[in-house]
């Protein structure tokens, strides 16, 4: 009788005192499209291109590796944000049940819609390399009229400018797939993220991919190993976010200086500040993507 008193005794003690693995945490999903595994040309990233249908089923499956492995570390809510093009991807009975999908690109926050300090761990799956990469598949920024982004002095991509308003909320990025290219210039903005690489770029059009089945097993297995690391931080804050904006053209400047604390510092480029990240996120959005002046 006192043995199993004791023995009880015991495994309550290691229930208070040891974490349970099952005590989750709140996960995060930005799913693009370019990085993608399988995913090789432009007959398959827009809803005209004749590739268009299997390519969502492609990122579907990238999209619920991603959502395997946070459960596997013990995630108990996962968000997804669609995050390419019309964000309206992702078809809903293609994803995982147990993740909840944003859909739909008007967004005040894009590909980081949604997210906040309750979140716990942010994967990025599917990314690219930014506007100007030689080598990086697909490489753009935002809508394809940014030439080049920087945040504080520092040129960023989409993976860049994304992880500048985790560290705001001092959420962790903790894995990105895509290309090699891609997946090393996130690891610039997040060095502690695992990087999934599900294929290698050789130029902007020509590719070597790996298999389904391996990429979806680095993803998910990148996933549980980066949720089962993460670990809250401080949130990282500057005291002013200077945004300069060089577009792939001069309209673009000349409509954006319609706002006035915008200034034209080059007859391409324009630049503004703001306080915070989200504030400046929100007006980088709306100058890549809700400026038409054709």
């Amino acid at each position: 009788m006192r043995i199993q008193f004791f023995v009880a005794f015991a495994a309550f003690v290691l229930s208070v005192t040891v974490p349970s693995a099952q005590a989750g945490k709140k996960v995060y999903i930005s799913v693009d499209l370019e990085g993608i595994s399988g995913v090789s040309g432009d007959d398959q990233t827009g809803p005209a291109g004749a590739e268009y249908g299997r390519t969502r089923k492609l990122m579907a499956e990238d999209a619920n590796a991603a959502i395997r492995g946070a459960f596997d570390a013990g995630a108990t809510e996962v968000l997804v944000n669609d995050s390419h093009g019309s964000h309206r991807n992702l078809l809903p009975e293609d994803l995982d049940p147990r993740a909840r999908l944003i859909t739909h690109n008007f967004k005040r926050h894009g590909m980081m819609e949604g997210l906040d300090d309750t979140f716990d761990a942010i994967l990025f799956v599917g990314y690219h390399a930014k506007a100007g990469a030689s080598r990086g598949l697909f490489a753009h920024t935002g809508s394809g009229v940014v030439g080049d982004l920087q945040i504080n002095g520092i040129s960023v991509g989409e993976g860049g400018m994304n992880a500048a308003l985790a560290s705001w909320y001092g959420v962790p990025v903790v894995m990105v797939s895509g290309d090699d290219v891609a997946v090393a210039e996130v690891k610039e903005s997040a060095p502690a993220a695992q990087g999934v690489v599900v294929k290698r770029a050789i130029n902007v059009r020509a590719v070597e991919l790996d298999s389904l089945v391996t990429a979806r097993k680095s993803i998910q297995a990148g996933a549980r190993a980066g949720v089962t690391a993460a670990r809250k931080t401080a949130p990282v804050r500057q005291s002013t976010y200077r945004v300069e904006l060089r577009y792939r053209n001069f309209t673009y400047p000349e409509v954006a200086t319609a706002f006035r604390e915008i200034e034209l510092i080059a007859p391409d480029t324009i630049a503004f500040s703001r306080e915070t990240m989200p504030e400046a996120y929100r007006l980088i959005r709306v100058l890549y993507r809700f400026i038409n002046p054709d």
